[in-house]
């Protein structure tokens, strides 16, 4: 039984490592990095979890996002600069890098975390992702890390022109608007929340001065008041809004 167990370790971490393409030198940090708080706790097995990974790995994070944008765009000012960098380092945004490299089915998560859903949580994606980049920063240096997140960067940012764009996340940009409009700031009402604890659904409408603007659902509360806020400024905007990820997006001027 243990034999099968670890060779399922191996073939998983080849798997990821042939996804990656890159081949760690200590495959043990690359496990570590996979291995949830949860997991750990109930089988009391080594190596320990990847919390001290994640930490390190946000710095990393932060700082290949802030040199790509720093190069991309030379003639960004500072506040254009930090909401680019904001945008591609926000737990959802790094929740979805995690999706698109199929890292949530590597997590190794406890039976209690398993059931409650934690497979789909952005906090927990974002984590193992951090922390997948801590452990690659720790085996083949920065300029390996910068490899990996550069590709997933480019993806979404590599082909908008600065010239004449703005980004922005969108509660901030609906409530912005409104304050040009010199109308009050905008209000979010949970209409209904249905679902078992592990999948809930929260629908969510934005109001201004009693007057409903739009309505959206989402897995939790902070999704669905932003996609909320996105179809109050596409009603107002149209296609002048791309989206970036689900909280940010590019506008048109």
């Amino acid at each position: 039984m243990l034999k099968n167990l670890f060779k399922k370790k191996k073939n998983q971490i080849h798997s990821l490592e042939k996804r990656l393409n890159y081949q760690f030198k200590d495959q043990a940090l690359l496990y570590r990095a996979l291995t949830h708080s949860s997991h750990a706790y109930e089988t009391q097995e080594t190596p320990r979890d990847n919390e001290r990974l994640e930490f390190l790995g946000d710095s990393v994070v932060g700082l290949i996002a802030a040199d790509f944008f720093f190069r991309m765009y030379p003639d960004a000012t500072e506040g254009d600069l930090s909401k680019f960098k904001s945008s591609a380092s926000s737990t959802v945004a790094l929740a979805e890098y995690t999706l698109q490299i199929h890292l949530d089915e590597d997590i190794h998560l406890g039976k209690g975390e398993e059931r409650s859903g934690g497979r789909e949580k952005s906090t927990i994606l974002a984590g193992a992702f951090e922390a997948l980049i801590g452990a690659i920063y720790i085996d083949g240096g920065f300029e390996a890390a910068r490899i990996i997140y550069e590709k997933l960067l480019e993806g979404s940012y590599a082909k908008i022109k600065k010239q004449g764009l703005e980004i922005n996340n969108y509660k901030s940009a609906l409530q912005e608007f409104l304050q040009k409009e010199d109308l009050p700031a905008p209000q979010y009402k949970t209409v209904t929340v249905s679902g078992p604890d592990h999948h809930k659904e929260f629908v969510v409408e934005v109001v201004v001065n009693k007057t409903a603007l739009a309505k959206a659902k989402g897995p939790s509360r902070k999704i669905a008041e932003q996609k909320a806020a996105e179809n109050a400024l596409k009603s107002f905007f149209g296609k002048r809004i791309k989206a970036l990820t689900s909280e940010t997006f590019i506008f048109k001027s």
